[in-house]
């Protein structure tokens, strides 16, 4: 019996050692598969969160036949919660994305229009060269296209999936996409952060202390 007391921490020590790399490997498999977590700030009554689609599957429901992403360009999910007892607004045009495109360049771009979306959506497929450099990306000198029934028809499902309305009621959540172009270069999301600078207090002259939301946090 003494002998048997004995064997046992080294059976279990035996058996640890086998488990290990398994347990190891399910455990990053699951973290690898694990849904993303949106990326939020909360100061003053309002809570802002943000999840960057980088996954081509998220844009099939929105767009089901012309998807931006294909085009270069990612939507940002953001979602507004107004927990105070006064009307807020947002000042959506001036939200930017940045982005460090090298050590010593950060770039800001602008949220598109859902025009913008759809030329994105339908310009023309070409192999880029460049695709897999980081440069300063160019604003406002996309390649316009036709407006035939495909255009129009991006065009107004990105309206429609858009964030709705920039007045978020007291006690209430408003949320919606954003679309920025970032010519296809993912890895620029690794580090972008969501830079929010005016919101203000419906009826008074204040505003809030701007968010910047680390979207590397939500999991990208």
């Amino acid at each position: 019996m003494r002998k048997l007391t004995r064997a046992l921490p080294a059976l279990v020590t035996l058996c640890s050692a086998v488990a290990f790399p398994f347990i190891s490997l399910r455990g990053q498999a699951e973290q690898n598969g694990a849904p993303r977590v949106a990326a939020n700030e909360t100061h003053e009554g309002m809570a802002i969160s943000a999840e960057p689609w980088l996954d081509g599957a998220k844009y099939k429901d929105p767009f089901p036949k012309h998807s931006p992403f294909s085009g270069g360009v990612v939507a940002v999910h953001v979602s507004f919660r107004n927990d105070s007892g006064e009307a807020m607004k947002v000042t959506l045009s001036r939200i930017r994305l940045n982005v460090r495109v090298d050590s010593d360049t950060l770039q800001q771009l602008q949220p598109l229009s859902a025009d913008q979306v759809a030329d994105a959506a339908m310009r023309p497929k070409g192999k880029d060269p460049t695709a897999h450099r980081r440069f300063p990306i160019p604003v406002g000198t996309g390649v316009k296209t036709d407006h035939d029934k495909n255009w129009i028809e991006v065009q107004t499902q990105a309206q429609n999936a858009a964030i709705p309305t920039s007045v978020i009621a007291p006690h209430s959540t408003v949320q919606g996409l954003l679309y920025f172009d970032i010519q296809g270069q993912i890895d620029l999301m690794f580090s972008a952060r969501l830079y929010l600078p005016e919101i203000v207090i419906m009826g008074k002259d204040q505003s809030l202390t701007y968010f910047e939301i680390d979207l590397s946090r939500s999991g990208v």
